[in-house]
């Protein structure tokens, strides 16, 4: 019998992560407008969100596949959008933000290749969660220390970019490891 759970598409956690989708012009326009401190309780309220959505779909049973894709995509775009906003201040956010765009773009290609070949949608590991909590108190970090000393933006950017690495290639295995495990 199939599971049309899965296929749900208007659930409670998805409708959330197109409320975070919505949330990206306003952060923007907040930053870019110099309403830092507005701009970062946005962000924490689209981090929440993140969490809710998350505990509803696991505790509710609303766990779809449309939420496993729109949720980090939701992600990926705030971080996305943020860190571009911060590079004319911070010129070094071009290197997570580079890696990020180069990072998403392979592995979503790389994923619809597996989804396509394995009919499995896999959930986020640990260590994208890592990330995304570290890019976010990164992004956080700039928006409200406008003087932030050099060395401490460059660690905080480079424990960024450690685990984005690190994330990167633990996914290109996975994918990797689900495609052998179909064979």
């Amino acid at each position: 019998m199939m599971n049309l759970k899965k296929y749900n598409i208007l659930t409670i956690p998805n409708i959330l992560s197109l409320i975070r989708i919505a949330l990206i012009p306003i952060i923007v326009w907040l930053y870019n407008n110099e309403y830092n401190l507005w701009a970062v309780l946005v962000i924490i309220l689209s981090g929440l969100t993140d969490v809710v959505d998350g505990y509803i779909a696991r505790h509710f049973n609303m766990i779809s596949d449309l939420g496993k894709i729109l949720d980090p995509v939701a992600d990926k775009l705030t971080q996305a959008a943020t860190l571009f906003c911060l590079i004319s201040e911070f010129p070094f956010m071009i290197v997570p933000f580079s890696l990020l765009v180069v990072k998403e773009i392979f592995l979503s290609v790389m994923g619809l290749f597996v989804v396509k070949k394995t009919k499995v949608v896999k959930s986020a590991n640990w260590h994208g969660k890592v990330t995304t909590f570290l890019l976010y108190f990164t992004i956080i970090l700039h928006i409200t220390w406008n003087n932030i000393p050099e060395a401490v933006s460059n660690m905080a950017i480079g424990a960024c970019l450690a685990f984005m690495g690190l994330s990167f290639v633990l996914y290109i295995m996975r994918n990797l490891n689900q495609l052998r495990e179909q064979k």
